[in-house]
């Protein structure tokens, strides 16, 4: 039963979007009071495909509002997806499926990457948009990864 229970465990967790670690960040706004506006650079490694890290840059409000959580970002962000070691992938992929979110206001709006499967062409597509309760944005951006099958690291 312990196992069952932790074998469950072991799929949730690989099910759930993953978690970015911060790289670094540039500041665009200086705010007299408060952090200032910037831009974050953040990685996170796709939790069902082993060896492809995702690189996703967006816009961070500052202020006395940004500083206490309770700023709108806005919609900018980019990514750059990379293969950083040979790719296994961990089970079925979904068309769609979100990889990462990261809320971007106190409510209702959230900035997300997806992951395609272009079947024919042996790739992975991520996208990365915001999505807002009634209102989203057009703006996105997308990376794409080829399924390698004999990788190697370049010198």
């Amino acid at each position: 039963m312990l196992k069952t229970v932790a074998a469950a465990l072991v799929l949730l967790a690989a099910a759930l979007p993953a978690r970015a670690e911060e790289i670094g960040s540039v500041s665009t706004v200086f705010k007299m009071v408060g952090p200032d506006d910037k831009i974050v650079v953040e990685a996170f490694d796709d939790p069902k495909v082993d060896g492809v890290t995702c690189y996703l840059s967006r816009a961070k409000r500052g202020g006395i509002k940004g500083g206490l959580g309770l700023a709108e970002d806005t919609s900018d962000a980019a990514i750059a997806c990379r293969q950083v070691g040979p790719i296994h992938i961990k089970g079925s992929l979904s068309d769609g499926e979100v990889v990462f979110k990261k809320d971007t206001s106190l409510l209702f709006k959230t900035m997300q990457v997806v992951r395609f499967l272009d079947k024919k062409r042996d790739v992975l597509v991520y996208l990365v948009y915001s999505d807002k309760v009634i209102e989203g944005s057009p703006k996105n951006s997308v990376s794409a990864v080829a399924i390698q099958k004999n990788w190697a690291p370049s010198p």
